[in-house]
């Protein structure tokens, strides 16, 4: 039997790839860094190089997703000439998005940042994933579109407002083409709850 390559080009890349798609239709039981190692094509010593254990193979499965998670809400967020709704809203169908393509990844990522062993990069990329959801918070705040409140708390309001939205597409009650304007109704609405000044009432998804 000839022994596969020790070296191979990109290869935390090529892990890290192969264990994404694993976690998607396996879960995290289906993962092994020796299954993974025959899968892309390499001894199965060679991923030791980059993850000591299956556990930091699922550290930096959850880093790379909040990494991931956050480039994406920072692009959608915009630079400027749009209002705070339609900032927030864009925001939220962004994340929505994500979380309904991600399921296991976004459950993994939630689970790993709690865990007492997780990795410094680990619990910086939690932190920063959501610190631009809190800035849009505060600009609402200073623009009067908000009323004044722990950033915090306004901000775990929509999340799980977006994570019930999440759960419920999951298990298929809500069909992919009414997502994006339900997410959008719901936020619209919690934000018209939450104004200083009434905003004018959100639109039906019978409208969009």
């Amino acid at each position: 039997m000839t022994e596969r390559p020790y070296h191979h080009g990109g290869l935390r890349t090529a892990l890290l790839n192969r264990a994404e798609r694993t976690l998607k239709t396996s879960g995290v039981e289906g993962l092994s860094l020796r299954e993974l190692a025959r899968d892309v094509g390499v001894s199965h010593g060679a991923p030791r190089r980059h993850f000591r254990d299956k556990a930091a193979l699922l550290d930096a499965l959850a880093t790379d997703g909040f990494v991931r998670l956050r480039e994406a809400l920072e692009r959608s967020a915009g630079t400027g000439g749009r209002s705070f709704v339609a900032n927030m809203t864009e925001v939220a169908v962004t994340y929505v998005r994500f979380a309904t393509a991600n399921p296991a990844l976004l459950e993994l990522m939630f689970t790993s940042k709690h865990q007492a062993d997780a990795s410094t990069e680990l619990t910086q990329a939690a932190l920063e994933c959501f610190t631009g959801m809190e800035t849009l918070v505060a600009q609402g705040q200073q623009s009067g579109d908000l009323v004044p409140g722990d950033l915090q708390q306004i901000g775990m309001v929509l999340l799980a407002a977006l994570q019930g939205i999440t759960s419920l597409a999951n298990i298929g009650m809500i069909e992919p083409d009414d997502l994006d304007g339900l997410t959008a109704y719901t936020v619209e609405s919690l934000l018209r709850g939450l104004a200083r000044h009434h905003l004018p009432a959100p639109s039906s998804q019978s409208d969009r």
